[in-house]
């Protein structure tokens, strides 16, 4: 275990694969940022030298740029999973997912942060339709199927969430103590909802940020019909589970 002072109390997880048109001015982006954010990139393997990057920017910051370099593609929950090991073996009280392509935008990092700071959420969403629609340069097929998924997932869960399936969160440490982090069952697409869920069904308060989400401009998207799949079949599962599970669903 890493025995250095974290000056920092809250950690921003970024999970890499084949960034490199993006990581290093991502990572110039947050370490500006007025709340000093660390940040651990975790990354599955990128044979385009991500890594290296990574570890680049992590020499000129030294003690706030941190990373987890993965043998493969071994799947974005599993990713998160990691982060939020590594944060709770640490002094951090805050952890924020968000991804590496600017479709989340480094400033709202902010406002998730004091949402769960200074204005007592514990889960902090970064919502894509709490105020409309608010995507941009995504093809309407894609902006429909997440917007109706969304809806799908309060119709199965009861989850009063707008953006069931946002990827940048604000989780309090609270929050990660809680939930059984080795009992996350879902790797891809689906793995955003289960968290929610948990959250939710421990009762804990959940708010959604308005954010503004623009498509990936450098890189591939990592999306997939399989991990969309994952979700839509992933919901009903979960919800079945909380039924007849109460230990593991608060």
């Amino acid at each position: 275990m890493d025995t250095s002072i974290v000056m920092s109390d809250v950690l921003v997880t970024i999970p890499t694969y084949n960034e490199i048109e993006n990581v290093g001015k991502m990572l110039e982006t947050v370490m500006a940022l007025p709340d000093g954010f660390d940040v651990l990139v975790i990354d599955d393997g990128s044979p385009d030298g991500t890594a290296d990057v990574v570890k680049e920017m992590a020499s000129i910051y030294p003690g706030r740029i941190h990373l987890i370099r993965r043998s493969g593609k071994l799947g974005l929950g599993t990713a998160y999973i990691a982060g939020f090991k590594w944060m709770l073996e640490r002094d951090y009280q805050y952890f924020i997912e968000m991804d590496c392509d600017f479709s989340h935008n480094p400033e709202d990092l902010t406002r998730l942060y004091h949402a769960c700071k200074d204005e007592g959420a514990d889960v902090a969403v970064g919502s894509r339709y709490i105020t409309g629609v608010n995507v941009v340069n995504w093809p309407m097929g894609r902006v429909l199927m997440s917007y109706y998924a969304s809806a799908y997932v309060r119709t199965v869960t009861g989850m009063p969430l707008r953006d069931s399936t946002a990827g940048f969160v604000c989780y309090a440490r609270r929050v990660l103590e809680t939930i059984q982090l080795d009992k996350i069952e879902f790797k891809g697409y689906a793995f955003q909802i289960e968290m929610k869920f948990k959250a939710f069904k421990h009762g804990f308060k959940i708010v959604e940020v308005p954010i503004v989400f623009v498509n990936r401009v450098l890189g591939t998207s990592k999306m997939n019909s399989s991990i969309f799949g994952e979700a839509v079949f992933g919901v009903i599962k979960l919800r079945l589970k909380s039924l007849f599970n109460k230990k593991d669903f608060g």
